[in-house]
């Protein structure tokens, strides 16, 4: 049925900073998720290669930190090109599993230099196409220590079945802003990507969806001490101070009216399932729509910047 939309919620943990085998392990949900019937799966924010958690325990601040530069070389090293076609295996899948895909990546964006690091939330449709990447606008407290600022690029929306379906990473779903482009876009499946804890989704879920009367799904990764490969660099100084659980998941699903379809899922790996129904966004937009009869263009307007940036403008 077109109004129904089944959707995956992948709450995994990613072989940290690995980015071959971390893409392996998102194929098989890719997989699982096909084979259950769903038309929608999505990964949280920076999975692939991992969220940079080492920030918070190797004294992350500290000006010239050797530690820090070698962690950060590896870190560029296994974030995803691109334009290279680092990501082709994936979009194959989506395209021959006919399942869209959201999927939080580090990017080593090639049209900024190809050596700064952007925590990116991309698009892949159902023939396998990227159709957007939304370069995370304003990196998150030590998040700023290795990520750059991205733009308002990807600030878009894509049809799905009946639904159109856009998504914000972590705290940039705290910018009221970007929501409002969003939902001025006709938004009414609210996708947010986080590293991974229930703090961050227990609230802002609800509050989106009350907020937008859409559905809105929160998908988190998890990570535990064991779950750094051996190999890591620096890897005993990092768990010197990093607690057992570093990112216990709550990946949850709030409906248009701010109530819970799914309850945060925490410290549980593996694909969470639901249905959607379309006409409950009709309905709960009877009362209340953000950018249709609840607004007032002729007194507060929103105006959006997303041509991709670049440093250099090349006239040939």
């Amino acid at each position: 049925m077109e109004n129904e939309l089944k959707v995956a919620l992948a709450q995994i943990a990613p072989v940290w900073l690995n980015k071959e085998e971390t893409i392996k392990k998102i194929i098989v949900s890719i997989k699982e998720a096909a084979s259950n019937k769903s038309e929608l799966v999505i990964f949280g924010e920076a999975l692939l290669p991992g969220y940079p958690f080492w920030l918070a325990h190797t004294e992350g601040a500290k000006w010239n930190l050797k530690v820090n530069k070698e962690i950060h070389a590896h870190y560029v090293r296994n974030s995803i090109q691109i334009e290279e076609g680092e990501l082709n295996t994936i979009c194959s899948h989506a395209k021959e599993n006919r399942i869209a895909i959201y999927l939080g990546i580090m990017e080593r964006a090639k049209d900024r230099g190809g050596h700064s690091i952007y925590c990116s939330l991309v698009y892949i449709n159902t023939e396998g196409e990227i159709k957007s990447v939304h370069r995370k606008l304003q990196p998150t407290y030590d998040e700023r220590l290795t990520w750059a600022l991205g733009d308002g690029n990807g600030l878009k929306v894509h049809s799905l079945k009946q639904f159109t379906v856009g998504g914000l990473n972590c705290w940039e779903n705290w910018m009221p802003l970007p929501r409002a482009a969003l939902y001025g876009l006709g938004e009414n499946l609210h996708v947010a990507v986080w590293p991974g804890s229930d703090y961050n989704t227990k609230d802002i879920t609800r509050f989106i969806a009350r907020e937008s009367r859409s559905f809105v799904i929160s998908v988190s990764s998890l990570m535990k001490k064991e779950d750094f490969p051996k190999d890591t660099p620096h890897l005993s100084k990092i768990l010197e101070e990093a607690p057992d659980i570093l990112a216990n998941g709550g990946s949850c699903i709030a409906g248009p009216d701010g109530e819970w379809l799914v309850k945060p899922v925490v410290d549980k790996e593996g694909l969470i399932y639901c249905t959607l129904d379309f006409n409950r966004v009709y309905e709960e937009r009877q009362n209340f729509d953000p950018v249709g009869h609840y607004s007032r263009p002729d007194v507060t307007k929103l105006i959006v910047n997303r041509e991709r940036q670049s440093t250099v403008d090349f006239k040939d």
